[in-house]
C-alpha cells in the first residue's frame, strides 16, 4: 500500500522547523557562553605605555585598536636621513607572544624575542637591519640616477626592480637581490651600473639630467618611450617629431614629446585650462608643467 503523496514528500525543512520547536536554538546559547571579547588586564597598558616612552613619544606617528595600544607605528629614520615607518602589532599574549612587524622594505629581519624583551628591543632589532639594506638602497638609488629607469616612477625603499631603457623601445627588466646588491660576477672596484653595462655588452643610455651636454642624441619620450614620433600624416607637423619638452625641475629634466605631454595631461582630471596652455604636473617628478592646447 502506498503513502499518500504528501506524506511521502515532507519537506526537511518543515522536520527541521519541528527539531527547532523540541529544543532551543544552539547556536545561541554557544554565543551566550562565548561571553564578550578578552580584555587585557590593566598592567598591560601601563606596561606598553613605559615601553613607549624607552623608544620616545616623538618617534610614535599612531596607535590603534584595543585602547590605542594593539597596533603602534614609529617613525625610523636610517643612517642616511631615509624615513620607514615600522608598524608593531601586540598579540592578545604579549609579552609571552612576541610581536608582529610590518614595513615597507625588501625583507623583514628575524625578531629575536623572549618573555623579559620589550618593544624597544624590536625597534633597535629594526635599526640594526636598516643600517645592512644601505648598500641595497644606495644601489637602487645610483641606478636611479645615472641610468634612464621607464619603470618605477615612483619607487619605494621596498622596491626592488627597475626597467631600463636601453633605446629604439627596448628595454630590461632588472631585479636586484637585496641580500647581495653588488653580486654581478664583474669587476667588484667598479659601480653597479658599469658591472652592468659589462654583462649586457651595451652602452646604458643616462637620463638627460646626466647626459653630456655635447651628446647629440636625443633622449627618450618619458611617456612613449621613443625618440621619435612616427611618420604619420596624423600627427600634422610632431610627424616623425623628437622630443622637444623638458621638465624644468632640474632633479627630474625629462624629455617628452609635446604632442604626448599635451595628451597626458588632457587625461588627468586635476589638469587646470587657462585660455590655450593646459597646467599640469609631470608625470615622474609631479612638479608644474605647461603646454599650449594647439600649435599655433
Amino acid at each position: 500500500m502506498e503513502l499518500p503523496a504528501t506524506l511521502a514528500r515532507t519537506p526537511a525543512r518543515s522536520q527541521a522547523r519541528k527539531g527547532e520547536e523540541a529544543c532551543p536554538d544552539v547556536r545561541n546559547e554557544t554565543r551566550a557562553e562565548a561571553g564578550p571579547p578578552p580584555r587585557r588586564p590593566p598592567a598591560f597598558y601601563s606596561s606598553v605605555f613605559a615601553q613607549i616612552e624607552e623608544i620616545g613619544w616623538e618617534r610614535l606617528v599612531s596607535s590603534t585598536g584595543d585602547g590605542g595600544v594593539s597596533c603602534l607605528v614609529f617613525r625610523v629614520v636610517d643612517g642616511q636621513g631615509r624615513v620607514h615607518l615600522l608598524e608593531i602589532t601586540l598579540p592578545m599574549g604579549y609579552p609571552s607572544s612576541p610581536p608582529s612587524i610590518a614595513v615597507g622594505i625588501p625583507y623583514l629581519p628575524e625578531i629575536k624575542w623572549s618573555k623579559s624583551s620589550r618593544l624597544k628591543d624590536v625597534f633597535c632589532q629594526f635599526q640594526e637591519h636598516l643600517n645592512i639594506l644601505q648598500e641595497f638602497w644606495s644601489t637602487m638609488e645610483e641606478i636611479d640616477k645615472v641610468l634612464l629607469v621607464a619603470d618605477p616612477t615612483k619607487p619605494t625603499y621596498a622596491m626592488s626592480h627597475r626597467r631600463i631603457a636601453l633605446g629604439d623601445d627596448c628595454y630590461v627588466l632588472l631585479n636586484v637581490d637585496a641580500r647581495k646588491p653588488s653580486s654581478l660576477p664583474e669587476d667588484a672596484k667598479k659601480k653597479f651600473h658599469e658591472n652592468l653595462a659589462a654583462v649586457l655588452d651595451v652602452a646604458l643610455p643616462a637620463p638627460p639630467s646626466v647626459s653630456s651636454s655635447n651628446d647629440d642624441e636625443q633622449a627618450d619620450c618619458g611617456i612613449c618611450y621613443a625618440k621619435h614620433l612616427p611618420v604619420d600624416d596624423e600627427l600634422g607637423t610632431h610627424s616623425g617629431c623628437a622630443t622637444d619638452y623638458t621638465c624644468e625641475n632640474t632633479s627630474c629634466s625629462r624629455a617628452f614629446h609635446t604632442f604626448c605631454m599635451r595628451d597626458w595631461l588632457r587625461s588627468i582630471t586635476t589638469t587646470r585650462q587657462s585660455y590655450d596652455v593646459l597646467f599640469g604636473n609631470c608625470p615622474y617628478c609631479s612638479d608644474p608643467v605647461a603646454v599650449k592646447v594647439t600649435d599655433r
